[in-house]
């Protein structure tokens, strides 16, 4: 590999908008030999994953959701055709070419006729109460996530050679082989016999791979994709395109020309983003870019113009500011207090034995002489099964868990004297009552525990206070309000 080429990933938004997503990122402009030394990796169609797994927010069940509930036939079976009338749907609106449609719609039917043979060969199984199907099951999930990638990935390629774009399908998913071996074997068996400079390929988010990229990164394993064979070719750059900026804070929340692209920033911001579940980079996938010293630039694909945000490992701003303001507006805190505890080893890893095996996302916590409180990503009964275990092994303990929202400040070095009291006085002034606060000797964020009721409030009055009022406006960035003045 040259180390001359960018590995790009592609969001399922992004994709959905094929017209969009030609003009401004696939072909942008580019001709000859300047369509080359790229290398894509495509998530599924907006919605496509949702309808064969779950849905990603209301966990309406799709192909696997339904298969896993031991509905009659008719249930996945129902769900499998709606996957595929999708996807012909989606061709239909992507491909002008007759030839090309059919070619792509006849791929879609030759996976999906594979898979559903494995889940017919699988309900026959498990209609014998004496077999255990439960790892099966997992594998079911892997084969049916995977044909979502493979759809965007192939159409993708045969829309690119009707531009006369020297593109090469990359099917990572090995749907059809038996022998998994490592993600990293995967990508550098597929990759040894393609030239970069002449061919452009596009590649399938979900690899195929031993202990399964669903298990492992749940819906981020795309991300996961994308990082290894960026890490793994000697990209000289790694670049996310999404449906918006990197931005100070939510714009829906605090208004479009209030908010900033962030511009640059370091993979410390990306991680603490990752830990509220925001949508920059998985932080597995953030941990091997940084650590092979490969950039990531975050760009918006409807903004063709604009570089986008940087992320590096060695960045810090000139001057100490935040740069986003953003949290969960959703949360139970944990809290776990014993007058014995003092001076005694042991009940924090108990604590987190039992947050483990409930698979809470822990995302802060605190602790004094006799109190240990963990900040959960969860739901309030997912939690409760926890509170109600923890009690059982601690009669004597006071457990209990509560509904709090956090807000969030971070930037690379928010180390500015006044920042904390400016904070407080805004969330005073604005009538929001502060619960409890986080703050790192680090200095990359700071925490701020509210009532959920007072989330978008809170995010309001700290975006105002820290970055409207205080912000220092730097490598480029401006806001929408001031880009359009400009």
């Amino acid at each position: 590999m040259t180390g001359r080429h960018s590995v790009e990933k592609i969001g399922g938004t992004s994709m959905a908008a094929t017209a969009t997503l030609f003009d401004n990122v696939l072909i942008a402009g580019r001709s000859g030999a300047n369509l080359y030394h790229r290398i894509f990796v495509v998530s599924a169609y907006g919605g496509m994953t949702d309808l064969l797994l779950e849905n990603k927010k209301s966990d309406a069940p799709g192909v696997y959701g339904r298969f896993v509930a031991q509905e009659d036939d008719g249930g996945w079976r129902e769900a499998i055709e709606i996957v595929r009338s999708a996807m012909h749907e989606r061709n239909a609106a992507m491909f002008a070419r007759p030839e090309s449609r059919a070619e792509a719609d006849a791929f879609v039917d030759q996976r999906i006729a594979a898979v559903a043979a494995c889940l017919d060969d699988l309900a026959r199984l498990r209609s014998h109460g004496r077999f255990c199907v439960k790892e099966q099951l997992t594998t079911a999930r892997e084969l049916l996530a995977g044909i979502g990638e493979a759809h965007s990935a192939h159409s993708t390629s045969l829309l690119l050679r009707d531009r006369d774009v020297n593109a090469r399908f990359v099917d990572l998913t090995l749907w059809n082989q038996d022998d998994l071996g490592s993600l990293d074997a995967r990508i550098e068996q597929a990759f040894a016999a393609i030239d970069l400079s002449t061919a452009l390929p596009v590649v399938t988010g979900y690899a195929g791979c031993e202990g399964g990229m669903v298990r492992r990164y749940a819906r981020g394993y795309t991300e996961m994709t994308f990082s290894r064979i960026a890490v793994l070719t000697g990209a000289r750059e790694a670049i996310i395109h999404k449906e918006f900026h990197l931005s100070s804070a939510d714009p829906k929340l605090v208004g479009e020309g209030k908010a900033r692209k962030i511009g640059r920033t370091n993979y410390d911001v990306a991680d603490q983003l990752a830990n509220l579940g925001m949508e920059a980079i998985h932080p597995g996938a953030g941990r091997g870019l940084r650590q092979s010293g490969i950039p990531l630039r975050v760009r918006n694909t409807f903004d063709r113009e604009d570089a986008g945000t940087l992320v590096t490992g060695d960045y810090v701003s000139d001057v100490p500011r935040v740069e986003i303001v953003t949290g969960l507006r959703q949360m139970q805190a944990l809290q776990f207090f014993e007058q014995d505890m003092v001076g005694v080893k042991g009940y924090d890893a108990a604590i987190l034995d039992a947050l483990t095996r409930h698979k809470l996302w822990i995302v802060s916590k605190s602790s004094n002489a006799n109190t240990i409180t963990h900040y959960l990503s969860a739901s309030a009964a997912a939690v409760n099964a926890a509170v109600a275990e923890l009690q059982d092994r601690y009669p004597d303990a006071s457990i209990t868990a509560q509904p709090v929202a956090m807000v969030s400040v971070i930037g690379s070095d928010i180390a500015r004297p006044g920042l904390v009291p400016d904070a407080l006085r805004a969330l005073d002034e604005a009538g929001v009552p502060m619960i409890a606060m986080q703050h790192q000797i680090r200095n990359v964020d700071v925490q701020f525990l509210v009532a959920p009721r007072d989330f978008e409030v809170a995010v309001r009055a700290l975006h105002k206070a820290l970055v409207e009022d205080g912000a220092l406006v730097e490598d480029g960035a401006i806001s929408a309000e001031d880009r359009r003045a400009a």
